[in-house]
């Protein structure tokens, strides 16, 4: 989408299988080495014992939808408004929906606003919040 043909309404989603493996890497990319995500005998006795996923790495999967599908590439991440309402855990099917919500014209260029949910398998619901984007222009 452009800033040309975003509408109010249009929906984009994105699915991933998260892994030990994707866990693992994104502990090591960003340092965040928290051991309710890397070590499983400290997780035994946390609050969901067991190993959970990154809240951000669910997140980040948000991030590819806006970047990818919806607007797409060449939008620009102004900023994102979450809350983390249940764990990600090992092996979930995650879903990053996003919806556009609200369009502000500044008359350079427009603004948009996204509902952004991510769910498991289950329906259940993981992250929610708001993303504020500029999507690309249609003519360079």
């Amino acid at each position: 989408m452009t800033q040309e043909t975003i509408k109010i309404g249009q929906v984009a989603e994105k699915s991933k299988r998260i892994s030990e493996e994707d866990v693992d890497m994104f502990a090591r990319t960003t340092g965040d080495m928290n051991p309710a995500h890397t070590d499983e005998e400290y997780a035994k006795d946390s609050l969901f014992k067991t190993k959970i996923a990154h809240g951000m790495l669910g997140a980040g999967l948000i991030s590819a939808v806006l970047g990818m599908d919806l607007p797409g590439p060449g939008t620009i991440y102004l900023g994102q408004d979450l809350k983390f309402m249940n764990p990600i855990f090992f092996d979930d099917v995650i879903v990053a929906k996003v919806e556009v919500i609200n369009l502000i014209d500044k008359k350079k260029f427009i603004i948009a606003e996204l509902k952004t949910t991510v769910v498991n398998q289950d329906g259940k619901v993981l992250i929610e919040g708001i993303a504020t984007v500029i999507p690309p222009k249609g003519d360079k």
